[in-house]
C-alpha cells in the first residue's frame, strides 16, 4: 500500500524577497519516509525547508498538504540563532519546543516539562538536562536542538545540515538518532546533508537539486556510486 502524501509541490518558485532561487519545482514527500536533500551551497536547499514549514512564502506554484492540513512541524535550522552565550540549560532550551503550545498569559505546565524530559531522553541528552547550553560541545548542542524540535510533537522532523562541523563519530551517533526516531515514532523525516555517505542505508529517498530543477529517486538508486558521479556531472552537488 502506497503511503500518503504529506507534503506536495507544484511547480513551485521559491527564493527571498520576491527572487527565485528555484523555479517549478515539483515534489511530494510522503508521509513516514526520510527524505534526504541534496545539492551543492546556493542552490536553494535550506530555502526549500523554510518555504516548507512555513517561514518563507511560496513565489509561486502550489504547496499542499493533503491529509488533514498543515502538519508540525519541527524544525532544526542550519545555524540556530539562540546565543550560546545566554545563561539558558539545556533542559530550558528543549522546553522552547513546547512555547507553540502556549496560549496568552499561560504558563509551562507540567505536561510540557514531562514531553522535553523525554525529548531529551529520545536523544540521548536527558544528562545535560542542568548544564549551560554554552557549555556544551557542538554534538551535544546538536542534540539538544533536535530534542527541541521533538518536544514540539512533529509529525514531520525537519533538520537543515544537523552533522555539519561536527566529527565522524558525533555525525554517525546523530544519524543513528534521526534514523531511530523515524524508526520508532514513524516520523516523517526531511535533512539537508552533504554527508552523502551518511544517509545510505538510512534514508528511503533522495532529493537532489540540481541544475536543470529537483531529481529524486529511492535512495538506493540515487546513492549509487553511478548517480551521484552523474548528479555531481550536472552540477548537483
Amino acid at each position: 500500500m502506497t503511503p500518503p502524501t504529506l507534503i506536495r509541490l507544484i511547480g513551485a518558485s521559491i527564493g527571498h524577497n520576491g527572487t527565485p532561487i528555484l523555479e517549478g519545482a515539483d515534489l511530494q514527500i510522503a508521509r513516514g519516509s526520510f527524505v534526504g536533500l541534496l545539492g551543492p551551497n546556493g542552490c536553494g536547499k535550506s530555502t526549500l525547508l523554510k518555504t516548507i514549514v512555513g517561514i518563507l512564502p511560496i513565489l509561486k506554484g502550489r504547496m499542499e498538504f493533503p491529509e488533514d492540513g498543515r502538519p508540525r512541524f519541527g524544525y532544526v535550522p542550519q545555524r540556530d540563532t539562540l546565543d550560546a552565550v545566554y545563561p539558558l540549560t539545556a533542559f530550558e532550551v528543549a522546553l522552547m519546543g513546547t512555547y507553540g503550545n502556549l496560549g496568552l498569559l499561560s504558563v509551562v505546565r507540567g505536561v510540557m516539562r514531562e514531553r522535553t524530559m523525554q525529548a531529551l531522553t529520545d536523544v540521548r541528552a536527558e544528562g545535560l538536562a542542568r548544564r549551560l547550553f554554552a557549555e556544551l560541545s557542538g554534538g551535544e548542542r546538536q542534540r539538544v536542538l533536535i530534542a527541541r524540535a521533538l518536544a514540539a510533537d512533529p509529525e514531520c522532523l525537519v533538520l537543515d545540515e544537523p552533522v555539519a562541523g561536527i566529527d565522524q563519530a558525533t555525525t554517525e551517533v546523530i544519524m543513528d538518532l534521526a534514523m531511530a526516531l523515524h524508526k520508532s515514532r514513524g516520523i516523517t523525516i526531511l535533512m539537508v546533508n552533504h554527508h552523502i555517505l551518511s544517509l545510505r542505508g538510512r534514508a528511503d529517498e533522495i532529493v537532489w537539486i540540481a541544475a536543470r530543477g529537483l531529481v529524486s529517486g529511492s535512495a538506493d538508486v540515487m546513492l549509487s556510486k553511478e548517480k551521484v558521479e552523474e548528479m555531481l556531472m550536472m552540477g548537483g552537488g
